[in-house]
């Protein structure tokens, strides 16, 4: 049987050895580190070689429509709806941390230059999600 454990740690130096896990996914997390390359070492550490690492998170698209329809879902139904469970500041930074985020192609740069063989970053949901899979 197996069995989950939730560990804490910090995303700059994971509390794993070298080579630990055949497979790294991250759910709207890197855009919130403040060492982004720091963090991409680190995934790239503690995969085993041929791993993968899938990264989501919102889009920074470099289309107008989408970029105007995900400011627009953000101020008229994300924040709104998280306000409405007393989650208002936990929410309200979303646009301007999108607006500092990597696009599709910086992040797949940004995998290369921590060391991964491969990297490519795949648009969502009409563009408003990304997701970059990663291959030691």
């Amino acid at each position: 049987m197996l069995c989950c454990r939730w560990i804490e740690g910090d995303a700059l130096d994971l509390p794993f050895t070298d080579r630990y896990f055949d497979a790294v996914t991250v759910g709207y997390g890197l855009r919130n580190v403040v060492d982004r390359p720091k963090a991409m070492q680190e995934i790239l550490r503690v995969l085993k070689p041929g791993s993968r690492a899938s990264v989501l998170d919102f889009n920074k698209s470099s289309s107008i429509f989408t970029a105007s329809l995900q400011s627009w879902a953000i101020d008229n139904v994300v924040v709104p709806l998280a306000s409405s469970y007393g989650l208002t500041e936990e929410y309200k930074y979303l646009k301007s941390s999108i607006s500092q985020y990597l696009t599709g192609e910086e992040l797949e740069k940004l995998a290369k230059e921590a060391g991964f063989s491969s990297a490519k970053h795949y648009e969502l949901g009409g563009g408003l999600m990304g997701n970059l899979v990663a291959t030691r």
